[in-house]
């Protein structure tokens, strides 16, 4: 096994995990080291997952990203935005999301910041997240773990969070994990947030003074290395111009 991947990398096969048991369902990855997951996992562990052109088009197989001289992949299916919505209320979709804040709970915000009446800033809204954590899988992509994000309490509710879920008997409710720059976390039986791995070289202080509540790290593991055929795929197939670098640099 390579020693020498990098941050990026090593969030990329992680992301590329979390379809490992999910089979034919359509990838929603918010993203480029959620895209590049989501198209390795098509190459290697998850060959029965649907990858789209991000509108409306089914490719037959992964694009190689910064090279518009490419030729695309073959077109296998169309979905019109109309259709989404049909496959999020049957759960045939998992998604990887973003997140402006994320607390204890796994109550995610992406729509403001502050105040409703009078938020200090104005985000893009709620969008179909709402949807999302009600009908189907979701997991969650932070580029820069800080105490800003990690939260002990949002401030709106994007996403439904495992407290909330229960609360209202929500029965399709499923959260995955959230990989960031510094580690994998995921949900204890309780539903509150915990650490899942640490990231190689990172240190788990680093963790826990970037995440702004408690979070159990003493027998959380490090985060697996690619093999040589994800690197392979990843810098040569996959991503060859870097792109992975823009949001977590090497």
């Amino acid at each position: 096994m390579s020693t020498d991947a990098t941050i990026a990398e090593i969030c990329i096969a992680a992301c590329a995990d979390t379809y490992r048991e999910s089979g034919e369902v359509l990838a929603h990855a918010v993203g480029i080291i959620p895209t590049l997951g989501a198209r390795l996992a098509k190459l290697t562990t998850a060959p029965d997952l649907v990858l789209s052109d991000g509108e409306a088009l089914f490719q037959s197989e992964p694009p190689t990203p910064g090279d518009a001289d490419a030729a695309p992949p073959a077109i296998e299916g169309w979905a019109p935005f109309r259709r989404i919505f049909d496959i999020v209320a049957s759960g045939r979709r998992q998604s990887m999301m973003g997140a402006s804040q994320i607390d204890r709970n796994g109550n995610q915000n992406i729509s403001l910041i502050g105040d409703w009446a009078r938020p200090t800033r104005q985000l893009i809204g709620v969008r179909g997240v709402p949807g999302n954590t009600a009908n189907h899988r979701v997991d969650y992509w932070v580029s820069r773990h800080s105490a800003r994000i990690f939260v002990e309490t949002v401030d709106m509710v994007s996403g439904v969070g495992n407290d909330r879920a229960r609360a209202a008997g929500m029965r399709h409710h499923q959260l995955g994990v959230i990989i960031t720059n510094l580690a994998v976390l995921d949900y204890a039986d309780n539903g509150t947030v915990r650490v899942r791995s640490i990231h190689p070289g990172i240190d788990p202080q680093d963790v826990v003074a970037a995440t702004g509540f408690p979070v159990d790290f003493q027998s959380a593991p490090r985060t697996r290395i690619p093999d040589a055929n994800e690197l392979h795929l990843i810098r040569d197939v996959l991503d060859p111009h870097g792109t992975r670098t823009r949001e977590v640099a090497d």
